[in-house]
């Protein structure tokens, strides 16, 4: 499997990505789906472009920022660099933790149980994030190291582990998964902590293939934060289902 140009076009003499593009991609994708599943969680359309008007660029904000954080030696004498992200650079675990921030935030000064707001975003941000890891595959990143399976990514001349491949697929999967335990959810939150719990086993694993791990010392912390996730989410999952059964609270069936 070669690696494709990265550029799609050039517009007024400026280069446009495909990592860009399937970023943006992956967005409005999963803007639609929320929009449309808004009603199954006793939410206004309109109010999904209100959060979304400031939850996704914080997700950009801090998929970036982390990114830069645990690459300071490398932007620190270029920080005009740090606003460059055509060439990629976006951890997605950074965009997760400021995006998930503001949206208790935001459910906090609108009333919204923010569990019940999350439930509804995770669908849709599994299959971007399916989306977006193709633009990985453009920028010949986010590989694994060599191997010789016929799906191997071809990189100058060198056949490695697509690891952008297993994660997409592994996304595609969990989007279905999400969709059918959030049209039959039994407590505020199931959907949002299956969706922590499944992809940050998948993630644990095939990080330990990438060659271009962030790093916390000699631990890559994808890895790190995976187990730290897994063990959380599961601690909460039974927490929430057993006082939801104690006190018999059941998110109400609604049609979209």
């Amino acid at each position: 499997m070669p690696v494709p140009e990265p550029v799609a076009f050039t517009l007024f003499g400026l280069d446009v990505r495909w990592y860009g593009i399937l970023i943006a991609i992956g967005i409005i994708v999963a803007t639609i789906i929320i929009y449309t599943r808004a009603p199954l969680h006793d939410l206004p359309r309109e109010k999904v472009l209100s959060f979304g008007v400031i939850c996704i660029p914080a997700g950009i904000i801090g998929a970036r920022l982390y990114y830069v954080l645990f690459r300071w030696d490398y932007y620190k004498d270029d920080l005009l660099s740090i606003f460059n992200l055509r060439n990629g650079g976006l951890a997605i675990h950074g965009g997760l933790i400021l995006s998930l921030f503001m949206v208790f935030v935001l459910c906090k000064v609108w009333k919204y149980k923010p569990l019940n707001i999350l439930d509804l975003a995770m669908p849709g941000i599994v299959l971007a994030q399916a989306i977006g890891r193709w633009g990985n595959y453009f920028n010949s990143e986010a590989h694994g190291g060599p191997t010789d399976l016929p799906w191997a990514v071809t990189v100058n001349g060198q056949t490695y582990h697509p690891t952008f491949l297993y994660e997409s697929i592994w996304c595609v999967i969990l989007f279905f998964v999400l969709i059918w335990v959030d049209n039959r959810r039994k407590f505020y939150g199931q959907t949002f902590l299956l969706y922590g719990i499944l992809y940050s086993i998948e993630r644990f694993f095939v990080e330990a293939l990438r060659t271009d791990s962030l790093m916390i010392g000699p631990l890559k912390q994808a890895q790190v934060l995976s187990l730290v996730v897994i063990i959380l989410f599961t601690v909460f999952y039974i927490i929430l289902r057993k006082r939801s059964k104690e006190k018999g609270i059941k998110p109400k069936a609604k049609k979209a």
